[in-house]
């Protein structure tokens, strides 16, 4: 336990406008014994009142001034190009922004000897046998999987502290972007849209707050490594929507059950899913809530 009257440690959190950086910017920002500083690729920070900085990380020069001038401690990387279907078609910006941008991020985290926590996807392997462990072979099987993958190879190669974050299918909500797969679901019930949800797509979806304890776990205990941070069960897309909406008391018939190979999208996605989160229990006590604990989470915080 750190003392906060001696010494605060420095964390720095690249991507702080995304979903997942905004709730981390939120988290930390409330713990005394922590200094924080925020970055993205935005003007300006869509949390308030923190210290934020612009930094697009395909710069080199900008993370190189960024991470020198704050001297952190931590590094968590929470920035990338995560739309699958666009990486398709939009190859150099995918590689730029997810293997680029992360290699200048190792590397100035290797010159001031931070531990970079860099978070990845169930999408680097091809979702033929999952869930998948730590150790499991990936198999990548779209581009953006493929940057993913090479981006976690680059971390591996740089000589950086560093603990890698495999997490599949996050939803939580935050107050700025476009909504989780859970508020979407919702909006679009409420307002008696159809939609049309795949039931070949397993995965154990992530609550996002028990990532963001997972996080704070790995930085608490020092771990270095592959951890995945992942949902207590493994479950199809339908039926997770189906489980939504009954909790939110909103008609299931307006949820139609398709295939995946019915939408044609550009990028092929893994099927058989999800990851195994035996190593982050055992390892850092991670325990995540089951499906019904995050939506009463997440009724309380929509006031619904």
């Amino acid at each position: 336990m750190i003392n906060g009257n001696i010494i605060k440690k420095r964390i720095l959190i690249i991507g702080s406008n995304g979903m997942l950086g905004q709730r981390l910017t939120g988290y930390f920002s409330r713990m005394e014994n922590i200094e924080l500083k925020c970055s993205s690729v935005e003007t300006e920070s869509y949390i308030k009142n923190v210290d934020y900085c612009q930094v697009d990380i395909t710069q080199k020069n900008f993370v190189k001034r960024l991470i020198l001038d704050f001297f952190p401690d931590v590094v968590i990387n929470a920035a990338a190009f995560t739309n699958v279907d666009q990486s398709e078609t939009n190859k150099e910006l995918a590689w730029k922004i997810n293997v680029n941008g992360t290699e200048n991020i190792a590397l100035y985290c290797w010159t001031t000897d931070a531990h970079l926590i860099h978070l990845s996807t169930d999408y680097i392997f091809d979702g033929k046998s999952g869930p998948y462990s730590e150790d499991d072979k990936p198999n990548p099987i779209c581009y953006y999987g493929r940057t993913k993958f090479a981006s976690e190879n680059s971390i591996r190669s740089s000589g950086v502290r560093f603990t890698i974050i495999r997490t599949n299918i996050l939803y939580g909500i935050t107050k700025f972007g476009r909504p989780d797969f859970v508020k979407w679901v919702i909006d679009s019930l409420i307002n008696e849209k159809i939609i049309k949800i795949v039931t070949d797509q397993i995965g154990n979806p992530t609550y996002i707050d028990d990532l963001i304890v997972g996080i704070n776990k790995i930085i608490e205990f020092k771990k270095e490594g592959v951890f995945n941070i992942a949902g207590k069960e493994l479950i199809s897309r339908f039926d997770f929507t189906k489980l939504i909406a009954s909790f939110f008391n909103l008609n299931q018939k307006l949820i139609h059950p398709i295939i995946t190979k019915e939408l044609n999208q550009p990028a092929a996605r893994p099927l058989k899913s999800g990851l195994l989160t035996l190593k982050a229990q055992l390892e850092l006590g991670y325990s995540a809530s089951s499906y019904l604990e995050s939506f009463d989470y997440i009724k309380k915080e929509l006031n619904l």
